[in-house]
């Protein structure tokens, strides 16, 4: 009897120490997809098909370390404003963590961008790149990858101009852009 109720009080002390309340982007992804006036979308290192071009050691180290992008993205409309200032609300607090590491700000006020990441600056787990704008909305994009440093985001950057991007991974986007 004693062996059960100390293995119960275990089990229901792990369970509470493991679920973290604490809002992340991760969680507001999930919890955001497949909401109405959201767009969700993975990208696979296979959307810059570079089977054919020949990459150099730095710029092949840099396109390993890319493991997949999620963005996340809500059209703002006239109808849904309210809900738009509510959500990127949320977002903006959220990368406000101290985990959330920023690099760089671009515009002020309500409509601007920035660029945060997550990691020591030699170990780079997540980028994150939330840019917003009243008329449009906002959107966020997780770059996922492993051992990414500052060079490697700009060497992949290089490498996306010689890269034939597979836009089929893209379509969900268009509707934003209309």
């Amino acid at each position: 009897m004693k062996i059960s109720v100390f293995t119960t009080a275990i089990l229901a002390l792990l369970t509470f120490v493991s679920c973290n309340s604490e809002p992340s982007l991760q969680k507001y992804f999930v919890e955001h997809t497949d909401k109405k006036d959201f767009i969700a979308v993975d990208v696979s290192p296979s959307i810059l098909n570079l089977e054919k071009v020949k990459l150099s050691a730095e710029q092949k180290e840099a396109v390993n370390s890319f493991d997949k992008m999620n963005i996340l993205a809500f059209k703002a409309t006239d109808k849904n404003q309210a809900e738009f200032e509510t959500e990127r609300k949320k977002v903006t607090a959220i990368l406000k963590d101290p985990k959330y590491q920023e690099l760089m700000k671009v515009g002020s006020g309500k409509d601007g961008a920035s660029v945060s990441y997550v990691g020591t600056d030699e170990n780079i787990t997540e980028f994150i790149i939330f840019a917003n704008r009243k008329e449009n909305g906002f959107a966020v994009v997780r770059v996922l990858g492993n051992n990414m440093n500052p060079n490697n985001i700009m060497t992949l950057m290089s490498v996306l101009k010689e890269s034939k991007i597979d836009m089929e991974q893209l379509k969900p986007l268009q509707q934003l852009v209309k």
